[in-house]
This record gives structure tokens, C-alpha cells and sequence, in this order.
């Protein structure tokens, strides 16, 4: 009957837990605050800033500061309103759901305008808006599995040097579907690739080493619940996700360096990241390997000396000669 209850108690909080960390973060999705800006004559432009929202934050510049946030990615359409024209601009470097909202909102102010509308981006097609996340989530699982064999498999040498080629042989497995859907990178963006899945690897066999097949409940987990935070922006999370998830989650800042790279070639935070990351697990590794290496050394020195009080002027135990005496 306990065994029972317990059970039956853990599956529904472990169901909820799951629930609350990744389904929640789209249940909860709404836009707030979203950065937009818009270029027009002042007449039309104090009446689209005075018809702002919770929802966005429109910023009313001249037509080259628009687009240098546009390219900085600080907003996420620039909306440019000329007599008898609206052009919405939009960077296929920013994350496709802000720019999904982007051109909603801002289609309907230049339809509130009465103006037809015109749509200036590049050409993005549904694989090139999957790569980003979908090869982060590749490449953290083929470390993940690679990590769970070597432990079931009872390896015990060389586990950094088997994260290394697992991490090489993702990469190049996950560029290779990628090329089979259609999407290619440059020698940068393939750089970062191998960055990320160097980085993966090597903190999953660290903390293999440390927790053995422990580490699923903390590798799983991370597997389930990022991708659902890292595929969101954040102007469209909860609050509290956004603090608690969407901060921290590695899958954020490789979806949005890879995404980057694809069109503009330019990251920098992403790089001491993924840098940082590696650093963890090699350092998870080395204090492994030095704990191992202590014990064997006590071990070998009590296996290697044994005191059985023997005199060495007659070759009897000293209890004994001193009992004869």
C-alpha cells in the first residue's frame, strides 16, 4: 500500500514539475514591451506613439537610426511610412517569433493609416528558421546519449578524449541533415558548431564522472525545458520564466549565435559562453580523475605495507617473544 502511494505521489509530481517547466512557458506566452520602431512624418508619428500598448514599446527615430537597431537587433521591425506607402522591415537574424509579432503590430498601424503595405526581408525558408534550435538540441543530445554509453558500457579511460570525438562527429552528422534540408553555414558558423558541441560534450562527461547514470535527471531535464524557453523571446515570455529559465539556458545563447551567424555573421557573448562551459566540464573531469587517483594512492600504500610486529633480532612477533621472556 506504501509502496503504491509513493509511487503514484512521485508520477504526479514529477508530471507536474514537467508541466510547469515546459508546456508552461508556452501557456503562458504574451507579448509585452516588445521593441518596434517607426519612421514617419511627425503629424502620423505623435499619433502612433500615443496609441502605444503594454504589448509594445514603439520608438518613433529618423530612418537611419531604425535600421541600425534594426541591425543591432535591438528592435524587431522598423516600420517606414512615406506618402502613400508603408515598408516594414524585418532582420532574419532576430528570432522568428518576435518577428512573426513584428509585422503584425506594425501591419496594423499602416493598415490603421490606410496604407498598403510592403514587406522588405530576406527570404527565410521554414528549415533555415528550424536549424537554430533544432541543431542545439542535436547536439545536446548526441553528447547526452554518448555520455550514457560510456557509463553503461563501464568505460573507465580516455572520456574526455571520447567527448571530443563525439563532439566532432555530431557536429559534422548535424551539418550533414542540415545540408540535406537545405540549410549550409560558412567556416564561422561551423566554428561555433564544434564550439557548442565541444562545450556539451565535455559537461556531460563531466558530470557523467561525477553522478554516473545520475546525470539523466539533471541532462534530461535541461533537454526538456530549454528548447521550449530557448525557441521563445523573451519580451513574450512570463516574467518569472524569463528570470528563471530563459537567462541562463545554454540552448538560448546557441539557437541565437547560430541564427546570428547565418545572416550576419556577428557574435561575441556566445563565444565566452560555450568557452566557459567547456571550461566546467574539464574542470568536473580533472577533479574526478585527481580524487581517483588520491584513493588508488592510500589504497596502494595500505596494500603495500604490513605491520605484524615483527622483531627483527629473532624473527618473532614481539608479543610473543615477550610472552616466552
Amino acid at each position: 500500500m506504501r509502496t503504491a502511494l509513493v509511487t503514484a505521489v512521485a508520477g504526479a509530481v514529477v508530471a507536474f514539475l514537467l508541466g510547469l517547466l515546459t508546456f508552461g512557458v508556452q501557456a503562458t506566452a504574451h507579448p509585452h514591451d516588445v521593441p518596434l520602431a517607426v519612421v514617419a512624418p511627425p503629424p502620423i508619428a505623435e499619433r502612433v506613439a500615443g496609441a502605444g500598448s503594454a504589448e509594445v514599446d514603439v520608438r518613433v527615430v529618423s530612418a537611419d537610426e531604425a535600421r541600425t537597431l534594426l541591425r543591432d537587433k535591438e528592435v524587431y521591425g522598423v516600420l517606414e511610412i512615406a506618402p502613400g506607402q508603408a515598408t516594414i522591415r524585418l532582420n532574419p537574424a532576430v528570432n522568428p517569433s518576435g518577428t512573426q509579432v513584428a509585422q503584425q503590430v506594425l501591419t496594423g498601424v499602416a493598415q490603421g493609416a490606410g496604407l498598403p503595405v510592403k514587406v522588405e526581408t530576406q527570404a527565410v525558408s521554414a528549415a533555415e528558421r528550424t536549424a537554430p534550435l533544432a541543431a542545439s538540441a542535436l547536439l545536446w543530445v548526441g553528447g547526452m546519449v554518448a555520455g550514457l554509453l560510456f557509463v553503461v558500457l563501464k568505460g573507465r579511460r580516455l572520456r574526455w578524449l571520447s567527448a571530443l570525438t563525439t563532439a566532432v562527429l555530431i557536429t559534422g552528422s548535424t551539418v550533414g541533415l542540415l545540408a540535406w534540408w537545405g540549410v549550409t553555414f560558412d567556416a564561422t558558423a561551423l566554428a561555433f558548431l564544434l564550439a557548442v558541441a565541444v562545450a556539451f560534450a565535455l559537461l556531460q562527461a563531466g558530470l557523467f564522472q561525477r553522478l554516473g547514470i545520475r546525470a539523466m535527471g539533471v541532462l534530461g531535464l535541461l533537454y526538456l525545458m530549454a528548447p521550449a524557453v530557448a525557441g521563445q523571446v523573451p519580451e513574450l515570455l512570463n516574467p518569472v520564466y524569463r528570470a528563471v529559465l530563459w537567462s541562463w539556458t545554454p540552448f538560448r545563447f546557441s539557437a541565437e549565435g547560430l541564427r546570428s551567424l547565418m545572416y550576419d555573421g556577428s557574435v561575441s557573448t556566445e563565444w565566452w559562453v560555450f568557452g566557459g562551459i567547456a571550461v566546467v566540464g574539464l574542470v568536473l573531469l580533472a577533479v574526478k580523475k585527481a580524487e581517483l587517483a588520491g584513493k588508488k594512492a592510500q589504497t596502494d600504500r595500505a596494500d603495500g605495507i604490513v605491520d605484524v610486529g615483527v622483531d627483527e633480532a629473532d624473527g618473532l612477533p614481539r608479543a610473543e617473544r615477550q610472552h616466552t621472556a
